[in-house]
């Protein structure tokens, strides 16, 4: 049987693990469901492997997400109930070796067991704290504080020349139809097939020369002849309104994350500020060339651990810029 590098290097990765198992003795308790409704899928020397097990390797491998199903019957599952059995193989080859006695195996077998058992605590903490009430309170607190900007929709035609452009306005004031002078005229290929409609959008994403000319521009209005970078255009508002607020569901990924990361850091504080710790290295040396912290910072900046993009990122209610909307 051909066994892929890609496998080998997993397995290799996860055997500490399987050790980490095995080494606290088996009995029994492996023949009893380890979840309700779970399903037996395989037997390794008598000792039973579990869809549970199986899935929880998927989740690992971050193939699926935790909570998703895997179909007993897919390739996917198939794959890695094979990885599981070659893991469960190997461990107890290991412990025919005795390789759990080796004090290097003990040292990363008792470090996998402290990241499990902190990947539970982290992960209780965050379930409890993570619900919907939470994120729902955290929405409406942001849709409180946020402000809601103006968008405008608008048409435009744009043209090669100043003259082009003030003869356009013309025919246009005179009451010719926008959208046939769009198609006969504008040089803008985004625009000129659907009557140079630019959809909804606030003038924050726009060139500069469009924020100038819409600044005070009333519905109805005609705006230009004005010079942009691709040539000259003139503008009808066709709409102006106040810009829809980002909903509870575009929301929650972005508030779940900000939520779960405040919880581990307010975890991680409390604990540390309960905690003797000793930093038995010096700072580290300076690199050549490495950026250096300005003369400006604060005392103790460099000490501080990096911020998370969370704290960077738009509050739950600022959508992100994105190009004109329909």
């Amino acid at each position: 049987m051909n066994i892929s590098k890609s496998r080998v290097h997993g397995l290799v990765a996860v055997l500490v693990l399987s050790l980490l198992v095995a080494a606290c003795g088996r009995d029994k308790a492996d023949e009893r469901p380890p979840e309700p409704g779970d399903t037996a899928v395989a037997k390794v020397d008598g000792h039973t492997v579990w869809a549970s097990d199986v899935k929880r390797e998927a989740v690992a491998q971050g193939l699926i997400s935790e909570g998703e199903p895997l179909d007993i019957g897919s390739d996917l599952f198939r794959q890695r109930l094979d990885e599981v059995i070659d893991q469960k193989l190997l461990a107890a080859e290991a412990l025919k070796q005795k390789l759990d006695k080796d004090p290097v195996a003990q040292r990363r077998l008792a470090a996998a067991r402290e990241r499990i058992l902190g990947d539970m605590l982290v992960e209780n903490v965050v379930e409890k704290a993570v619900n919907e009430n939470a994120i729902r309170g955290l929405y409406a607190e942001q849709q409180k504080l946020s402000k809601r900007s103006e968008e405008i929709r608008a048409r435009q035609i744009l043209v090669g020349s100043q003259a082009d452009a003030e003869a356009v306005k013309k025919l246009l004031a005179a009451g010719a139809s926008f959208d046939a002078l769009a198609m006969e005229r504008s040089t803008d290929p985004a625009t000129r097939f659907n009557g140079g409609d630019l959809g909804y959008f606030t003038v924050d994403v726009m060139p500069p020369a469009y924020a100038v000319a819409l600044k005070d521009a009333q519905k109805g209005a005609l705006v230009g002849p004005f010079q942009t970078e691709g040539g000259w255009a003139v503008l009808r508002v066709e709409d102006k309104r106040l810009e829809e607020p980002i909903t509870l569901e575009a929301a929650r990924p972005q508030i779940v994350r900000f939520l779960t990361y405040d919880q581990v850091r307010d975890l991680l504080e409390k604990l540390r500020g309960g905690a003797k710790v000793e930093m038995l290295t010096g700072k580290p040396q300076a690199v050549p060339g490495a950026p250096q912290e300005p003369a400006s910072a604060p005392p103790g900046a460099a000490d501080q651990a990096p911020s998370s993009d969370l704290d960077d990122a738009p509050p739950a209610s600022a959508p992100a810029q994105a190009p004109a909307k329909k």
